[in-house]
């Protein structure tokens, strides 16, 4: 028997880890007190496996071949990036394959990882909201960074198919379903096509995979240079909207906003709320229980949701 128990969407960002508040009331206090609450609360659960959907950023995969969306059933590795776990993480293969086979006969050719390579966007949540490394993962990796990105609806359709295939998964025990992402926050363009993006960082994002971790300690030099800013843009309306949203089951308000006016609203790192919309379709679950705390410091309005109770 498999059951679906219930649903966290989290934001995160490279500095909950390198840029954590030394005291109380410091920027991310709230956020980081509420998601050790969530933690103590999805203890309670005792899930058997967690599906954990989250982003690459341009540690995995690039446009050498960019897909869609990637499932892990095999081997999860952290790539260790900004501060995060590195390393093998425990991986429910049965049920990755069972998710794989069930999204196959909804019309979704996943691509497909026997060796998934996961960075801080799935590794940072999956940590925080189950307390630590224990409960075995199914890894699903959304492009979210590399324009042309999968619509809105199509996140949703991915997410309606995800729920029934991890419903008819056979014997996987109680299985939480992890979103991580978001909220809104603005980021430098990744995108080959725009004309700010040249030379060598063009490059890096096309052929980055021939020498991944060279281009990240490229990379992350200018990703730290952006934390620390309290007049960083983070909306924080926006998100208080988003989450709302989500304390119903109707997602059509917020498909309806499309690529254009998400990023005008939320930043082009808001794309990561896609995160959130297929883990709550696939859930099926409204939000019971939600946190916000806008951290321009951290770039990112960072919120919490989930569909059980999370007591103080």
């Amino acid at each position: 028997m498999t059951e679906i128990i219930g649903f966290v969407g989290m934001s995160h960002s490279p500095f909950a880890t390198l840029l954590p508040p030394g005291a109380e009331g410091e920027p991310g206090t709230h956020f980081l007190a509420d998601a050790r609450l969530v933690a103590t609360a999805v203890s309670e659960l005792r899930p058997d496996a967690v599906v954990v959907i989250g982003p690459d950023h341009f540690h995995a995969n690039f446009y050498d071949q960019m897909p869609p969306f990637v499932l892990g059933v095999e081997e999860a590795v952290g790539f260790g990036d900004f501060g995060s776990t590195a390393g093998p993480l425990p991986v429910a293969s049965r049920l990755g394959w069972a998710i794989r086979d069930g999204l196959d006969d909804a019309g979704f050719d996943v691509s497909l990882s026997y060796a998934l390579t996961v960075d801080h966007g799935v590794v940072q949540s999956y940590e925080m909201s189950t307390g630590g490394l224990e409960v075995p993962m199914v890894p699903l990796v959304l492009n979210t960074a590399a324009p042309p990105l999968p619509s809105l609806a199509r996140c949703v359709a991915l997410g309606e198919a995800l729920g029934t295939a991890i419903r008819r998964a056979p014997d996987a025990g109680r299985v939480l379903i992890v979103a991580s992402g978001g909220l809104s926050h603005w980021l430098p363009s990744n995108d080959p096509r725009d004309p700010s993006v040249v030379g060598d960082r063009r490059a890096s994002l096309i052929h980055g995979r021939e020498d991944a971790r060279a281009f990240a300690a490229v990379r992350e030099p200018r990703v730290r240079a952006m934390a620390g800013n309290p007049d960083a843009p983070v909306n924080a309306d926006w998100d208080r909207w988003f989450l709302r949203q989500l304390h119903t089951l109707d997602l059509d308000p917020i498909v309806a906003l499309g690529h254009d006016k998400l990023e005008e609203e939320a930043g082009s790192g808001g794309h990561e709320v896609r995160t959130w919309l297929v883990g709550h379709a696939a859930a099926g679950l409204p939000l019971v229980w939600d946190s916000y705390e806008p951290v321009p410091e951290w770039i990112t309005g960072m919120g919490i949701g989930t569909t059980f109770p999370v007591p103080a």
